[in-house]
C-alpha cells in the first residue's frame, strides 16, 4: 500500500540544533563531521512576530549556518530564558534538534496546510523581505518545521554559503556573514 504524503513539499534543505554554547558546538560539528565554515549571525532581524497569536519580538539568539553537502547545518544559542519559539522545546542548557526547514513553493498554502492538519503556528515573522515562520509539529514528529518563503536575497546568502563550504580549506570554522 502506498500513500502519498499529505504535503507537496518534502524538500527538507535544513537541519538546526539548539546548543548550550555556540562556539563549542561549531568547533566539535567541525572537527567531527568536517563541516564548515559556520557562518556566525549575533542576532536575526526580525520584524512583525507573533509567538503563539501574540504579537513578539524574535528571541535573542547567536547562530551559526554552515553546509553539509546540499543540506543545511544551523545551531542556535539563547543565553537567556525568555519566552519563544527556542524556549518552547528546549530549556537553558539543553539542547536538540528543533526543526527541519523547508524553503515553500507557496509558503501560505504551505503553512496553512500544516495548521489545517492540526500543528500549531509558533511563531510567524518578517527576516529579511520575506515571511518566515515555525510551525509546532513534535507531537508527531519530534521536532519543529520553519518554512521559509523563498526571495533572491535569501537564495543569495544560501548560495554563497554553499559556495564557502565548497571551497573551504578546514582552517577556521567560523566566518562572519
Amino acid at each position: 500500500m502506498t500513500t502519498a504524503a499529505p504535503l507537496p513539499n518534502s524538500n527538507f534543505m535544513q537541519a538546526c540544533w539548539v546548543v548550550p554554547d555556540l562556539r563549542p558546538a561549531i568547533e566539535t560539528w567541525s572537527r567531527t563531521t568536517g563541516v564548515g565554515p559556520f557562518f556566525w549571525f549575533d542576532g536575526v532581524d526580525c520584524v512583525n512576530g507573533r509567538h503563539r497569536g501574540v504579537p513578539a519580538e524574535f528571541p535573542t539568539v547567536t547562530a551559526a549556518i554552515a553546509y553539509a553537502g546540499d543540506l543545511q547545518i544551523e545551531l542556535v544559542s539563547q543565553d537567556n530564558d525568555d519566552p519563544g519559539v527556542f524556549r518552547d522545546l528546549f530549556g537553558r542548557g539543553q539542547s536538540g534538534l528543533h526543526h527541519m526547514a523547508l524553503v515553500c513553493t507557496d509558503y501560505e498554502s504551505e503553512r496553512d496546510a500544516y495548521i489545517a492538519g492540526g500543528a500549531e503556528l509558533a511563531f510567524e515573522g518578517q527576516v529579511g523581505n520575506s515571511r518566515t515562520c515555525w510551525v509546532d509539529t513534535t507531537p508527531t514528529l519530534g521536532f519543529m518545521i520553519e518554512l521559509l518563503e523563498p526571495s533572491p536575497v535569501r537564495e543569495k546568502g544560501f548560495a554563497a554559503m554553499r559556495a564557502a563550504a565548497e571551497a573551504w580549506d578546514g582552517v577556521d570554522p567560523i566566518t562572519r556573514f
